[in-house]
């Protein structure tokens, strides 16, 4: 009997695993955030709200991080003056190069793919400060999608920034000493709807 209760309540409860999963799909939440997000790299030029900005930060800072140590720091840029100059400076370093004939193409704005605004991230050096920013990154981009925005995490701009002419748009960031700018995030209203690429869900195996 005592068997007989215990395999009806095992199977009660994966039955009911597997409502909750299908149950949360259907209500969206995060799942439809981590469905519907793309790397945008075409922004309207309509400016972004700063309690937006200020809410996709926030949820970024929320990641767990190593030993909750919260190694990084979040630097919001939505200045276009900023932008321009930034983006103007950076061409002329590099002009007649293959650097710049990569960015001109016939719908160029601004270095950081048109973007309106742009979140960039710094961390020390440490074991585990890739992982952490890594979290940091993923919830701000889910946290954009939730309101209605896109992204485009930039790794590119380690190279811009290498630059020695771009050395005071760096500077103007403010980072505390030690920290390394990781990536940067485009952040804006997209003008672009593309389709999900692919994914290898072979990658997952279960080990016995």
């Amino acid at each position: 009997m005592k068997q007989t209760v215990l395999m009806l309540a095992l199977c009660v409860t994966a039955l009911l695993s597997v409502w909750l999963v299908t149950e949360s799909q259907k209500k969206g939440g995060v799942v439809d955030a981590i469905e519907a997000r793309r790397s945008i790299r075409a922004y309207k030029d309509t400016p972004v709200e700063r309690e937006k900005l200020q809410f996709i930060a926030e949820c970024g800072v929320k990641a767990p991080s190593a030993m909750n140590k919260q190694e990084w720091e979040l630097r919001i840029v939505d200045s276009k003056e900023w932008i321009d100059e930034c983006t103007a400076t950076y061409l002329k370093a590099v002009e007649g190069t293959e650097k710049a004939k990569y960015m001109l193409t016939p719908t160029f704005k601004n270095v950081f793919r048109n973007a309106t605004a742009v979140i960039f991230v710094a961390a020390p050096d440490g074991l585990f400060s890739g992982v952490n920013v890594g979290m940091l990154g993923q919830n701000m981009m889910l946290a954009a999608t939730e309101v209605g925005l896109g992204t485009c995490c930039l790794g590119s701009v380690q190279m811009l920034f290498a630059e020695p002419a771009m050395e005071k748009y760096i500077t103007s960031l403010g980072f505390s000493e030690g920290y390394k700018l990781s990536y940067a995030l485009a952040v804006g209203y997209p003008d672009e709807e593309p389709e999900a690429k692919p994914r290898d869900m072979s990658k997952i195996k279960f080990v016995e």
